[in-house]
């Protein structure tokens, strides 16, 4: 089993389990050493692997116990704080981290509550744990450019100069990522400001900052669309792929009312691998109906992909809203078969299945 799919199958474990989970001690034996086991494939109940309840007094502290050190050859290389599942993690849990690590030989040390992993290493100053982790795994949701450089702590193939030398630049980029992430969601005024100035030559005023940050949204939508376009056009080897437009990153069309309680608008979010995922199916049926016919109802539990924005006449749906992704397909009776796949590209597997379904629509309306 690949590195990816047993990070998807522990997701998946946390995702049923965690509203169960109410301790710290709990959280250990579900998650952290199910992680540490089929993760990284460290023997958690060998003491020459894993050292649970570790102790190295440092300094005047006697007697402190951090969750767990994992050994090779003899020496530590990775410290482990856990706290309870659900608790958000903040750099004071850490603290026990910071003493730990100048007293060990370990470079890594990770701090977790078993869904997200805060990976620290010492960037800033020699055998001194760094204030900001240089990497960090949500297993909620998981970026996929991340599983090689946990591939390289893992016992197998185990790195550590490798992942040191890229310590830094994973640190500034995921927290650039994360920037990016949260002005295209909600642009501050700093940033606002910012691209204002390139293309507007007037006072910045409270009417001007109004204006222009509805445009900073709008124009952000329509980047994030004509990169979609691009990979597709790149990814079929075609230019005359129906565009997704600004209309398609807005409000989900809803010209009838669903019938699924499930179509429910609350808290819908819809994220740009659905609106890929969506234009890779409606390239597919491309070839059977106009691209004017096929559009889409995001939804809380999945991305639904209509023929004639009907709800009676599903195509495919997009569950993209967990680790492990699935795509669902419709048979003759309706009934949804889902499919497990890894990447977009994938669905192209499912191209005779998909042209099928539209074409027993069309067949209906026919008769």
């Amino acid at each position: 089993m690949q590195l990816s799919e047993r990070l998807a199958a522990l997701a998946a474990k946390i995702k049923q389990q965690r509203g169960i989970i109410e301790t710290e001690e709990a959280t250990k034996n579900a998650f952290v050493m199910p992680f540490i086991s089929t993760v990284l494939g460290y023997d958690v109940f060998n003491p020459l692997e894993v050292v649970p309840e570790f102790t190295a007094d440092v300094g005047i502290k006697k007697g402190e116990k951090i969750d767990y050190a994992i050994v090779r050859d003899g020496e530590v290389q990775i410290l482990i704080e856990c706290k309870r599942s659900l608790g958000e993690l903040r750099i004071e849990h850490a603290s026990q981290l910071f003493r730990y690590f100048a007293a060990t030989n370990a470079r890594i040390a990770i701090l977790t509550n078993g869904e997200v992993y805060q990976f620290y290493t010492d960037l800033d100053a020699p055998n001194r744990m760094d204030a900001k982790p240089f990497l960090i795994l949500d297993l909620n949701d998981v970026d996929e450019t991340l599983i090689p450089e946990i591939m390289k702590l893992s016992k197998d193939v185990f790195d550590l100069d490798s992942i040191i030398s890229a310590a830094e630049e994973l640190k500034y980029i995921g927290q650039l990522k994360r920037a990016i992430a949260a002005q295209f969601q909600s642009p501050e005024d700093d940033w606002v400001k910012f691209l204002t100035a390139k293309v507007y030559e007037g006072a910045f005023t409270q009417r001007v900052r109004e204006q222009f940050t509805g445009l900073v949204v709008k124009a952000t939508r329509q980047f994030l669309s004509d990169q979609v376009n691009d990979r597709l056009k790149a990814a079929l080897g075609e230019s005359s792929i129906p565009a997704v437009t600004d209309a398609t990153l807005a409000a989900t069309v809803t010209s009838e009312k669903p019938v699924e309680d499930d179509l429910a608008q609350d808290g819908v979010d819809t994220t740009i691998e659905e609106l890929e995922g969506f234009q890779i199916v409606r390239a597919i049926v491309y070839s059977d109906v106009k691209p004017n016919r096929i559009v889409h109802r995001d939804a809380k539990s999945y991305f639904a992909v209509l023929l004639d924005d009907n709800n009676r006449k599903p195509i495919a749906r997009l569950h993209f809203n967990r680790s492990q992704k699935y795509l669902g397909i419709f048979g003759p009776d309706k009934a949804e078969t889902r499919h497990p796949i890894a990447s977009l590209d994938e669905i192209y597997e499912y191209a005779d299945q998909l042209r099928e379904t539209v074409r027993q629509y069309e067949g209906q309306a026919a008769a």
